[in-house]
Order: C-alpha cells, then sequence, then structure tokens
C-alpha cells in the first residue's frame, strides 16, 4: 500500500513559504554606515609637480584610518613646512571601533574617486566622515551650511511640530552633556546630534541650536531632515508606528537612517508582504487538504 504521492511536493513548498514567512514581512534595516550622504570638494586642484602633497595626502590618510580602530575622532598635521596637509575623522558616535575602522577605511579610496586631488576634501558618510585640507586654505565658519535634506512626505496633523521641537529641545540640551554626540526618542520621534569632536561643550551647544533651528525653518512639517553644518549635524525621523528597534551586527541600536523621506514605509511594506504571504499560505494550505482529502476517498474507493 503506497502513501498519495501528490501533496507532498506542494506541502514541501507550504512549509518552505511558511519558514520564510516571517524573514520576509520584516522591516528592512537602515542603509549601512558606509552609504554617502554628501561630498565636498574644493575647486581648486593641488599644483603637485613633485608629487609632495600627493605623499602627505597618503601619509594622511593612513594614519587617520590607523587611529580609527582606536577612537572616534582624530585630527592630525602631517607633510612638511612647506606642504602643510590638516585633516580629520569622526565617526558617529554610536558605532563601535570595529564599525568606525570600516566605514573611515572607505574614505581614502572614496575622496580620490569622487574629488581628485584639490586642496581641500571633505566626504561624509552616515556612519563617518573624513576631511583635508592644505595649510593656508581659507577657512570657513563652523555654522555653515554643507549640506541639508528634507523628507518628500509632509506630516499632516497638527501636533506634530510641537512634538517634534520638544524632541529637539532635548536634543539641544542632551548634546551638551554626552560628550557632543546624542540621541533620543519622543513619541514616534527620533532624533540624532553630534559636534566635531574638539569643539567646547558651549560651542557645541551653539552650533546644535543653529542646526535645529535651520530644520524647523527649512523642513517645516517634513516626516524627516538633516541638517550638516561644518561642526556639527542634527537628523530627526517620524515613525507614526513608533521607532523601531534596530538590530544588527552593527552596535549601533539607532534607527538613523538619513537616506529615508518616510520611516514608516518600510513598516508598512512588512505588513504588506506578511499579509499576502499569509494569504497565500493559507490558499496553499486548503488545497492540500483538499488533494488530500481526494486522494484518501480514491483509496477508499479502490477497496
Amino acid at each position: 500500500m503506497s502513501l498519495p504521492k501528490t501533496p507532498f511536493p506542494i506541502l514541501s513548498l507550504f512549509l518552505v513559504i511558511f519558514a520564510n514567512l516571517e524573514h520576509l514581512a520584516e522591516p528592512k534595516s537602515a542603509p549601512d554606515y558606509t552609504t554617502l550622504v554628501y561630498k565636498g570638494c574644493a575647486k581648486q586642484s593641488l599644483s603637485d609637480p613633485t608629487g609632495t602633497y600627493s605623499q602627505a595626502i597618503s601619509t594622511l590618510f593612513g594614519t587617520l584610518v590607523s587611529q580609527s580602530s582606536k577612537t572616534r575622532f582624530y585630527k592630525t598635521t602631517t607633510g612638511t613646512s612647506q606642504s602643510t596637509i590638516s585633516g580629520l575623522f569622526q565617526c558617529r558616535g554610536d558605532l563601535s571601533n570595529v564599525d568606525c575602522y570600516n566605514c573611515v577605511s572607505k574614505l581614502p579610496i572614496l575622496t580620490d574617486k569622487l574629488c581628485g586631488k584639490p586642496v581641500a576634501a571633505r566626504v561624509q558618510l552616515m556612519g563617518c566622515y573624513m576631511m583635508y585640507q592644505v595649510d593656508g586654505f581659507a577657512q570657513i565658519s563652523g555654522l555653515e551650511l554643507l549640506y541639508k535634506t528634507c523628507g518628500s512626505s509632509n506630516v499632516g496633523w497638527s501636533g506634530f511640530e510641537e512634538r517634534r521641537d520638544t524632541a529637539f529641545s532635548t536634543l539641544e540640551s542632551g548634546v551638551t552633556n554626552g560628550n557632543g554626540f546624542y540621541t533620543t526618542s519622543y513619541e514616534s520621534m527620533f532624533v540624532l546630534g553630534q559636534c566635531q569632536g574638539d569643539l567646547s561643550t558651549s560651542d557645541c551647544g551653539s552650533c546644535v541650536k543653529t542646526a535645529v533651528q535651520r530644520a524647523q525653518v527649512e523642513c517645516g512639517s517634513s516626516s524627516s531632515g538633516q541638517i550638516y553644518l561644518h561642526m556639527c549635524f542634527v537628523t530627526y525621523s517620524y515613525y507614526p508606528n513608533g521607532v523601531p528597534r534596530r538590530s544588527s551586527p552593527s552596535s549601533s541600536s539607532s534607527p538613523y537612517n538619513p537616506s529615508s523621506s518616510s520611516p514608516d514605509t518600510k513598516q508598512d511594506t512588512g505588513k504588506t508582504v506578511a499579509i499576502i504571504l499569509g494569504g497565500a499560505a493559507g490558499v496553499g494550505f486548503l488545497i492540500i487538504c483538499l488533494l488530500f482529502a481526494r486522494s484518501l476517498l480514491k483509496k477508499h474507493d479502490d477497496y
């Protein structure tokens, strides 16, 4: 007596669908911390017929990458008296030393690819940035706006800006007491701020306050926004379904995602996938039951 064979390939398919249902329905994690945010390249190229500056930049990059495995901020100067170059890197305050190194180690090649060899360059990734400038290059204000982006979707209810501003207020006080880095969540609002590592506490507070004001004015009721000044940056995101907890190989526990203009999109997509796959699995299970019942009836008739 042989068992009915038809339902079991379908059963196997059903089990595969069911086993992967939860995984496929999960919201995708935030983009990697090595995702490019912006680049800033000076228009003036280096005059370097002897290769002196190129060698100094290479030495500088090597030092910065090496230090990134030990600390999240490092600033140094290299070269001779006639070819002095200053540079620094900084990692986001919630990155581990390993993540910081992995982030910073990508910047030398990326800087050369995006900027070539100008007299000054800065490349910002989601988790870190690196910059250098030739001695004598014109300094800019620490409050100079380098980059901004605001989410394309607007939050249409009246209490949104009040909630966002409350989160900002907490951020302003927190960043001055958190060694220049602070994140917090408040009623579906996630905010993050960081200052350059060598800023004083008062200068850090002033910089973040200015960045917050720029976000309020320029992003309005946008669901997310990022403001990068020369010496600090702030970012915020509104999550209608609550700020998600992030679990990933990175030590970062924040859902920081500058490239996302609609933080709730991933959650909604995950729910939609779950509904579709759940329905498909239900139909598949019903088919299995019907086929199995038919096989049993056929077997009974054969007797």
